[in-house]
């Protein structure tokens, strides 16, 4: 067998890892040293073990009682990136989105700049076609490298996915390990200060300061989240050290001690105080692992 190159951990709490900073312990934590690590860990590996993948830990809502099985964490790992031939770059799963978005720019390829304000990884922005500001991730995809639960990694083009709104659809069992998008050439420095407005912009209408996930619902269709739920008279609510944002109604806040069973519990909340108003259930953007909501 190869020798692992990575930083393994036994009973890892996961609130170290998560932007809500909850979440309890999993019973094994694998930060690979590389690529090549990675498939040579996932070979070895029980084939019924259960895998969690963590890059940055944004959209994502670990309950109290942890994982019982291994998590793949990309966090300060696989973030290489690269300039390709014909306004292409390269990027490993584990990059995050903002210093993507500034590479392209530094190169002088324009048309990513929303990625500036997602707060996750490459990795996380392909299983979530995560947007901003009327922009998405797919349209700019035109090829992925997959790995499946045997460490078999595969190239896959744009087609084989069906992306949607926050999510993306296609071959199952297989976890994004690279991507290549598809830039236009532009003015670089311009393409910086697009990305310094929109950031300002974000300063302004969220709240920076205290963790949270982003976004917690997705929009419904003609509507906004935020909107139904200020609606209700819910900014500020709070269940235990959970609170949704006075700022932005479709944030919620860890204030310091939030459980993850507070916060699952206010998007409970917030669900039925919407839909009995109004008749719309909100759809978390949130990935549960564990927890009460659905």
């Amino acid at each position: 067998m190869p020798v692992l190159r990575g930083e393994l951990r036994m009973n890892e709490p996961l609130a170290r890892y998560t932007s809500w900073r909850v979440g309890g312990p999993a019973r094994r934590l694998y930060r690979p040293a590389d690529a090549d690590d990675l498939v040579d860990f996932l070979r070895q590996l029980d084939p019924r073990e259960s895998l969690l993948w963590i890059g940055l830990g944004s959209n994502l809502l670990v309950g109290d009682e942890g994982f019982a099985g291994t998590v793949i964490l990309t966090q300060g790992c696989l973030t290489g990136m690269e300039l390709r031939p014909e306004h292409r770059v390269w990027a490993e799963a584990g990059a995050s989105c903002a210093k993507f978005a500034r590479f392209a720019s530094r190169h002088d390829l324009v048309g990513v700049e929303f990625l500036a304000g997602i707060p996750g990884t490459m990795g996380g922005a392909l299983a979530m076609n995560a947007g901003a500001w009327g922009s998405e991730t797919w349209p700019h995809v035109r090829r992925v490298w997959t790995i499946d639960r045997c460490g078999s990694v595969r190239e896959r083009e744009a087609g084989d996915y069906v992306p949607g709104y926050r999510e993306v659809a296609g071959p199952e069992g297989e976890w994004f390990l690279a991507v290549e998008l598809q830039l236009v050439p532009g003015d670089g420095a311009a393409g910086m200060e697009r990305m310094r407005t929109l950031l300002d912009r974000r300063a302004q209408t969220q709240p920076i300061g205290l963790p949270s996930c982003g976004s917690v619902f997705r929009n419904p269709p003609g509507d906004h989240a935020a909107r139904l739920i200020e609606s209700q008279g819910l900014k500020g609510h709070r269940i235990g050290g959970a609170q949704v944002s006075e700022k932005h109604a479709n944030f919620i806040l860890n204030t310091g001690d939030a459980t993850a069973s507070d916060i699952a519990r206010l998007i409970s909340h917030v669900q039925d105080a919407v839909e009995r108003q109004t008749g719309i259930r909100l759809i978390p953007e949130v990935r549960r692992i564990a927890g009460e909501f659905s």
